[in-house]
C-alpha cells in the first residue's frame, strides 16, 4: 500500500499548498507529530508549502500556553524555523461575511435544540456526532442565545482519498443541518477550517482518519459558496491508545512535553511515531530533514 500512495504523490502537480492546523486546547502529543511526519514529509516530497494555522475557534478551551507550546514544540522537532502562522480568531469577519452571504440565499437559521432534545425526538444513541433532524429549519427562533445552523440538501460527494481510496458521502444523511455558530458564538470546526482553506489557497488537506467523514460536508461548503479550486485528500492512520480510542490529549505520557522530559531527542519522537503509524518497519530516529524519503 505505501508504495501505491507513493506513487500517487508522484502523480500529484508540484506547487500544492497544505496546512498544519492544531487547536490549542492543550499540549501536543505522539499522535500530532504522525501528522507533522505526513504533512511535511509529503510537503517536502512534491514541493508544496505548509500554512501553519493555530484553530483557536473554540474559544472557551483555548489557552495561550499551548499555543506557546505548539510553536515551541514544533521549533524544538526542527519543523519551522520562525513561528509564521496565523490565528483563526485573527479572521472571525471571515466567517462573519461567509455567514451573511448564506443568510441572504436564505439558508441560515437559529437553533435552540440540545443534544438531549436531538436523542430524545431521533432515539439516536449517544455517540460524537448525532444527525440533525431540522426541528428548528421552520420555527423562526431568535438567534440570541441560539446556535446557527446552514441547510445542506441531499447530494452526495464523491472524492478520491489517496490513502483511504474512493469515497461517496451524503452530508445530509451523516450530520443534517449544519451548526456553523454554537449558542456561545463560537465559529464550528467545519464551517470554519472550509472558509479558511479556501481564502488561504489550501488545495492538499493531510489529515487523520477520524476527520475522513467531515470531507463530504465540506465539499458541500465550498460548493455552495461557489468554490470551484479542486483539492487533494489525505487521511492518514491515526495511533490508537486502546483499540476503541485514538490517542488523544488527555494522555499526558505521550505529550511532547513530557517525551522531552524522559530525555527523547526531536529524531526519537519523529522516528516512533512513524513507525506507529507503519511508515517505518521498526523505531529508529529520524531528523526533520529525513521526512521526504518517506515519501519520495
Amino acid at each position: 500500500m505505501l508504495a501505491e500512495f507513493r506513487q500517487q504523490l508522484h502523480n500529484l502537480p508540484r506547487g500544492l499548498r497544505t496546512r498544519f492546523a492544531p487547536s490549542p486546547t492543550g499540549y501536543l502529543h505522539l499522535g500530532h507529530a504522525a501528522s507533522a511526519v505526513f504533512v511535511w514529509g509529503i510537503a517536502k516530497a512534491i514541493e508544496a508549502d505548509v500554512v501553519l494555522r493555530i484553530e483557536d475557534h473554540d474559544r472557551g478551551r483555548v489557552r495561550p500556553e499551548y499555543e506557546k507550546a505548539i510553536l515551541e514544540d514544533l521549533t524544538w522537532l526542527g519543523l519551522i524555523q520562525t513561528p509564521d502562522f496565523f490565528r483563526q480568531s485573527d479572521h472571525w469577519d471571515r466567517y462573519q461575511s461567509k455567514m451573511e452571504e448564506a443568510r441572504a440565499r436564505g439558508l441560515i437559521y437559529a437553533c435552540t435544540c440540545s443534544r438531549r432534545e436531538i436523542q430524545e425526538r431521533t432515539g439516536e444513541e449517544s455517540r460524537d456526532e448525532l444527525r440533525y433532524d431540522g426541528h428548528c429549519r421552520f420555527l423562526g427562533r431568535a438567534e440570541s442565545q441560539a446556535g446557527l445552523r446552514l441547510q445542506l440538501d441531499d447530494r452526495a460527494f464523491a472524492f478520491h482519498d489517496l490513502w483511504a481510496g474512493p469515497q461517496v458521502q451524503k452530508p445530509h444523511e451523516q450530520c443534517g443541518d449544519l451548526l456553523i455558530r454554537d449558542r456561545d458564538g463560537n465559529w464550528t470546526y467545519n464551517f470554519a477550517v472550509s472558509v479558511d482553506d479556501a481564502a488561504e489557497g489550501v488545495d492538499l488537506i493531510i489529515r487523520g482518519q477520524d476527520l475522513l467523514t467531515a470531507t463530504g460536508r465540506q465539499l458541500q461548503l465550498r460548493s455552495l459558496f461557489g468554490i470551484t479550486q479542486p483539492i487533494q485528500v489525505i487521511h492518514h492512520p491515526l495511533i490508537w491508545e486502546s483499540p476503541e480510542r485514538k490517542l488523544s490529549k488527555r494522555d499526558g505520557s505521550t505529550s511532547l512535553r513530557h517525551l522531552r522530559e524522559q530525555g527523547q531527542s526531536p529524531a526519537m519522537i519523529l522516528g516512533q511515531a512513524a513507525f506507529s503509524v507503519g511508515l517505518l518497519d521498526r523505531p529508529q530516529p529520524l531528523a526533520a530533514h529525513e521526512l521526504k524519503g518517506l515519501f519520495a
